[in-house]
């Protein structure tokens, strides 16, 4: 993400542990490679509207397979020009510097990031933005709440209208100094581990109050046999090696449905996740390829219209494929705590989101 808003004339500079951001005018021609981030991918395109100049954007081969037609055809009506041969990476922005705004109506039904990548440029644009989702369903609500949020904390008068209409006024965005939270969804496999191995972890700095969905396994995990105490902002999560299937909807944050999958498939009865029928468009389609690396565990899993069945069975060692997608990755760490012989493939994808995983992951089974 810094990589790409440098490429548009952003400066960044490191203090310490703290990074100074100095806003500057957006401008191109420019270059940005997406990796496998979702969040470039959909939040820097609608940003380079903003932009005067040509702004090309591509990423890695798995990210060429994530749909991005909503974000083409909003940039588009927005009175952008986009040239793109389909409806997914590479294409090139045509930014001119300034947009109207106004009313604009959107089908995010396959990803929340659609609705936040919008509204979070939305200030700049000289009508504002009321946007509204015309699809059957939302997924992952709880990451738009957290983007409105954002956008007040900089002052930025941001509402919602319905449980489908949003809308963001024109007006300044200020600076200031944020705290960054820990991420929460990334705390799910150590939490998992004290379940599976037994045992007791820790995570500090623990937010009180939150927007993230992650916040959610403290409601989760204890319904699957943990049990779950937040104290002066620490988490500590214990497990006896036990683990109760579990009967859940999930829309809220899709992004928590692996660890709890990967779960499932140790416990004693049957469990059924629903709601996440969008994690087909995520990094890989996650439902499809939790379905078939689980059974060939020797799982027993069935793919729903919108989820998972998962049942009790004996799992066996073997290849845990990651398909390029961090969730993946770190359901595989899980599993292995329990499955002897089970080799993760390419487990650096974690490095998505945490680099050091495999240092952490290790330092927590050295720990006394």
């Amino acid at each position: 993400m810094i990589s790409a808003l440098k490429s548009l004339g952003i400066e960044f500079a490191w203090q310490g542990d703290d990074l100074l951001v100095t806003p500057q005018p957006l401008s191109g021609p420019a270059t940005i490679d997406c990796g496998l981030a979702g969040t470039v991918m959909r939040f820097v395109p609608p940003l380079s509207m903003l932009a005067l100049g040509e702004i090309a954007f591509d990423g890695d081969e798995g990210a060429r397979r994530r749909p991005m037609h909503t974000t083409i055809d909003s940039i588009r009506a927005l009175g952008i020009k986009v040239s793109a041969d389909s409806h997914s990476l590479p294409f090139t922005v045509h930014g001119t510097g300034r947009v109207l705004g106004g009313e604009l109506s959107i089908d995010a039904s396959s990803s929340s990031q659609f609705v936040s990548g919008l509204l979070l440029v939305a200030a700049k644009f000289e009508r504002g933005l009321t946007l509204r989702h015309t699809g059957e369903e939302l997924p992952s609500l709880p990451h738009i709440e957290m983007t409105l949020e954002t956008l007040r904390q900089r002052g930025v008068d941001a509402k919602t209208i319905d449980e489908r209409t949003w809308r963001v006024e024109p007006g300044e965005i200020a600076g200031g100094r944020k705290v960054i939270e820990p991420d929460l969804s990334n705390a799910g496999p150590f939490l998992a581990a004290a379940m599976v191995a037994g045992g007791t972890v820790r995570i500090p700095n623990w937010p009180k109050v939150t927007t993230q969905v992650g916040a959610e396994f403290e409601r989760i995990l204890p319904m699957m046999g943990a049990k779950c105490l937040v104290e002066d902002e620490v988490l500590t999560i214990h497990g006896d090696g036990n683990i109760h299937g579990i009967d859940i909807d999930l829309s809220i944050g899709g992004e928590l449905a692996p660890v709890i999958a990967a779960l499932a498939a140790l416990a004693d009865t049957p469990s059924r996740i629903t709601g996440i029928a969008h994690l087909r468009g995520h990094e890989t389609d996650r439902l499809s390829a939790l379905t078939r690396e689980l059974n060939n565990l020797g799982g027993d899993v069935s793919e729903l219209e919108d989820g998972l069945e998962i049942r009790p069975a004996t799992l066996h060692g073997g290849k845990w494929q990651s398909y390029e997608d961090h969730r993946m990755a770190t359901a595989g760490a899980i599993l292995g705590l329990r499955i002897p012989r089970l080799e993760v493939e390419n487990i650096a994808t974690t490095s998505k989101t945490m680099p050091e995983f495999t240092k952490l992951w290790q330092d927590m089974l050295d720990a006394k």
